[in-house]
């Protein structure tokens, strides 16, 4: 699936970032970095409702390529220009975490531990 695939599943706003035809292998749903840090691998995309800089860097060593910050939760300008400095695609959706995760999983997205499956 790629990041443009999921903006528009979760009718997303593209906050930074214009690699939207890249491809994610999985995905993670979390709010807790600590989580993510222990689980997840590969090229994935973070959706959270944490909106604060760890995510980006948290994100970025797991070379994760995307980050969705649901519940129409907007990072500020320092978020977004560390996520510039990476490279990553930030998207906002109005959806909760639960349904964008069901939404996303349910046209083909795994989760890391099924990308091999």
């Amino acid at each position: 699936m790629t990041i443009n695939e999921i903006k528009q599943l979760l009718d997303a706003e593209v906050i930074c970032g214009d690699n939207l035809e890249r491809e994610v292998l999985s995905a993670c749903g979390s709010d807790m970095m600590s989580d993510v840090l222990a689980y997840v691998k590969d090229q994935a995309a973070l959706l959270t409702g944490l909106v604060n800089a760890q995510v980006i860097r948290t994100a970025e060593m797991m070379d994760m390529i995307a980050v969705v910050f649901v519940r129409s939760k907007k990072p500020g300008q320092d978020i977004i220009e560390l996520a510039r400095e990476s490279g990553m695609v930030v998207l906002a959706t109005p959806k909760r975490m639960y349904e964008a995760c069901g939404i996303l999983y349910s046209n083909g997205l795994k989760g890391n531990g099924e990308i091999n499956e």
